[in-house]
């Protein structure tokens, strides 16, 4: 009835050797499930990232459209020549106040 003891270390080894095929599977569909969460962390990250970069694209060009409308309104020949004769008291010259310059 002498039993030798069940070295339990070497035992696992052991097995793991042997079945060393199904250990490398397991580990790589691990990493392969781990690749796949980054990779779609990644690119809800991106997505977002692209939809503030069209909003903000969006912002500018309404901003912009609103800058042009404004120079347009600013820069009106009546509302020159309004702001001249009211504000700063300008008047057209006479014919005989004119004086041309020939550059040679």
């Amino acid at each position: 009835m002498s039993q030798s003891p069940l070295n339990l270390p070497q035992i696992v080894l052991h097995d793991i050797w042997h079945h060393k095929w199904i250990l490398l599977l397991s580990v790589l569909v691990v990493m392969n499930g781990l690749a796949v969460v980054y990779t779609s962390h990644v690119t809800r990250k991106l997505i977002t990232q692209w939809d503030q970069l069209l909003q903000e694209q969006d912002r500018l060009d309404i901003e912009w459209r609103n800058l042009l409308l404004e120079e347009q309104s600013q820069s009106e020949h009546s509302r020159v020549t309004r702001i001249a004769t009211k504000e700063l008291n300008m008047t057209r010259p006479l014919p005989k106040e004119e004086v041309i310059i020939r550059v040679k």
